[in-house]
């Protein structure tokens, strides 16, 4: 049975083909991986421009290319404002921050969801910030900083332009999941509440290094790039695990859900056989939570697959704990 605390769902739009397409490409499998990764992944040295730049996309929803030293590049912000953002010119709010999964891009979460009317009379900014093409949000050892301009140079922004409190909550799908539950880890105190939906969640589990480098390999990334050699970088690869990162959760509200895929699953076995390799992950995640006696809100399904239409539910299912992290209306 379900341990989570039922909440209701809003707005059920399609899977986007696209998006289970994208997913079941970064399982790892031996047929859709046989090739070996040609391209590099070393930090550019271009230098990213001097001021951000603004597209206006709807009344609420704008997309801001940033300049970013970590990054030796502008990369995209894609912000929702709160209702009342131009009636109220001397007031601050609070931000929620999504995360996008592998091989989609910061655009998703307007794509597959509802987040901009789900939002609407919500006082509150939601960034949905970009994480390369593996949405892996972290300091990659040969390659960009995006831990530091998803944590440091994003919130600058926010806080500089668009009067952002302190108080911030973060929720990713997939790889997205992963930097939600790495970042709040990695720095205690800078999120209320974290929350992951089929993330990857003990990046040292059996198995997973190797999912890792698929998800690099489909990009023509350096194999290596990431965090290096899993066992000769052992530390490296620890130091950026949610797992063994996990005593820096103490004081985070926490979400957790994943589905056990293949078994009890639909049939459409490859969104399924991702969210099946990852369950192992998820569960030694949050048995090391409870070990530690950090407290979390788990819901684990049978069956389901790594695709929205699992994520969307989710999402509405933890919202009461992020919205009262937040302090906004649930």
């Amino acid at each position: 049975m379900p341990d989570r605390t039922t909440a209701s769902s809003r707005g059920t739009a399609g899977v986007s083909r696209r998006a289970v397409t994208r997913a079941a490409a970064a399982t790892g499998l031996a047929a859709l991986f046989g090739a070996t990764a040609t391209g590099t992944a070393g930090a550019t040295t271009r230098r990213a421009a001097s001021a951000p730049s603004v597209t206006r996309l709807g009344p609420r929803t704008l997309d801001v290319s940033l300049p970013s030293a970590a990054l030796g590049r502008s990369a995209p912000v894609r912000l929702v404002l709160p209702s009342s953002f131009t009636t109220q010119p001397g007031r601050t709010y609070p931000v929620l921050y999504l995360l996008h999964g592998a091989h989609d891009d910061y655009t998703s979460w307007t794509r597959e969801t509802d987040i901009v009317a789900f939002t609407e009379g919500r006082e509150l900014i939601v960034a949905m910030p970009d994480a390369g093409p593996t949405g892996i949000p972290t300091a990659w050892r040969s390659g960009p900083d995006y831990e530091t301009f998803q944590l440091t140079e994003v919130p600058a922004l926010l806080a500089r332009a668009y009067r952002a409190s302190a108080v911030r909550v973060v929720a990713g799908v997939s790889t997205g999941g992963y930097g939600a539950m790495a970042h709040a880890a990695r720095h205690p105190g800078t999120f209320a509440a974290a929350a992951s939906y089929s993330g990857i969640l003990d990046t040292t589990a059996p198995g997973v290094p190797s999912l890792m480098d698929a998800i690099v390999a489909r990009e023509n990334l350096a194999p290596l790039s990431l965090w290096g050699n899993p066992i000769l970088n052992l530390l490296t690869w620890r130091d950026f695990n949610p797992r063994a990162r996990a005593a820096g959760l103490r004081g985070t509200a926490l979400y957790v859900s994943s589905g056990s895929g293949v078994v009890g699953g639909s049939g459409d076995w490859l969104p399924e056989a991702l969210e099946s390799a990852l369950w192992p992950s998820a569960h030694a995640f949050t048995d090391t939570l409870t070990r530690l006696r950090v407290p979390v809100t788990t819901h684990y399904y049978a069956g389901g697959g790594h695709s929205w239409t699992y994520w969307k539910r989710e999402f509405a299912a933890s919202w009461p704990m992020l919205a009262g992290a937040l302090g906004v209306a649930a």
